[in-house]
């Protein structure tokens, strides 16, 4: 795990939390190197898949002109969704680096599932609460705002 790949997905949560979007980023990282970004969109774009990491995959897959990801870390502010954990598995993305787990308990042991080896598709190696005090802060102060409102 890199500092500086977490802090771009940090970066990113910052934009969707300042466009009024649950605050959720994710880089895509291939060879040391940034390849995609994304942020939550689902409310500007009113798309319930609009998610940082679906983003992120999608960005990556047309730079290059593949849907496999194998050689590809993929860090997020938050652990994936079901819905995002089966993107990155299907994209064959090798390692996730999360800065904080959901509250939801029964999101990480679905998540885990999930990123075990299967008959198709390899096993993702996930790491999680990576970088969680300065997520977690940005996660509260957005819920905060939003019970305010």
């Amino acid at each position: 795990m890199k500092i500086e790949f977490m802090e771009l997905a940090y970066q990113e949560a910052l934009k969707a939390y300042n466009n009024d979007e649950i605050p959720v980023g994710a880089v895509i990282v291939k060879d040391d190197k940034v390849i995609a970004t994304g942020h939550n969109l689902k409310e500007k774009m009113g798309c319930s898949i609009y998610h940082a990491e679906m983003l992120a995959i999608i960005t990556a897959t047309k730079l290059l002109n593949t849907w496999h990801l194998d050689d590809c870390d993929i860090y997020v502010s938050l652990e994936p969704c079901p819905m995002c954990a089966s993107a990155i598995k299907q994209s064959r993305i090798k390692n996730v680096y999360c800065g904080l787990s959901n509250l939801d308990s029964n999101n990480e042991v679905l998540i885990k599932k999930i990123f075990e080896s299967d008959k198709v598709n390899p096993k993702v190696n996930f790491y999680n609460n990576l970088y969680s005090d300065k997520v977690r802060s940005l996660m509260q102060k957005f819920f905060v705002e939003k019970r305010k409102k």
